[in-house]
């Protein structure tokens, strides 16, 4: 008997090998994603628009740093802005943002849910 492994194809992955530059692309997503706060803010714009005054007040950090959190990600178009009268309002227009942030939420939730879980730690 074979001991070759047999990899079936998972719902919703990539359907051909990705280049060198979707992986570099892909990279420097999940790097600017690996931040709670940029997470807490994405999650919030998934839900719809939202002000600095609001994104502050959901999570919880200074108004200088989601600032600067937002310019990031509107630097990197993951995130849109408008002017509204004096306010300047955010959304986060692309679908697959949405599902990737939620995906990553629900696979937290997954993973500490399950008895054998240390919260914080990511086994390789």
């Amino acid at each position: 008997m074979s001991a070759r492994m047999h990899l079936s194809p998972a719902h919703g992955a990539h359907p051909r090998d990705p280049s060198d530059e979707q992986l570099a692309y892909a990279a420097d997503l999940l790097g600017l994603l690996a931040d709670r706060t940029r997470l807490v803010l994405l999650h919030t714009l998934g839900r719809g628009e939202a002000d600095v005054t609001t994104l502050t007040e959901t999570c919880g950090a200074a108004r200088p740093a989601v600032s600067q959190h937002l310019a990031k990600l509107r630097l990197a178009g993951l995130v849109t802005a408008r002017k509204e009268g004096r306010r300047v309002v955010y959304a986060l227009p692309d679908g697959h943002l949405r599902r990737l942030v939620g995906e990553a939420l629900n696979l937290a939730d997954h993973h500490l849910g399950s008895p054998s879980a240390s919260p914080g730690v990511i086994a390789p």
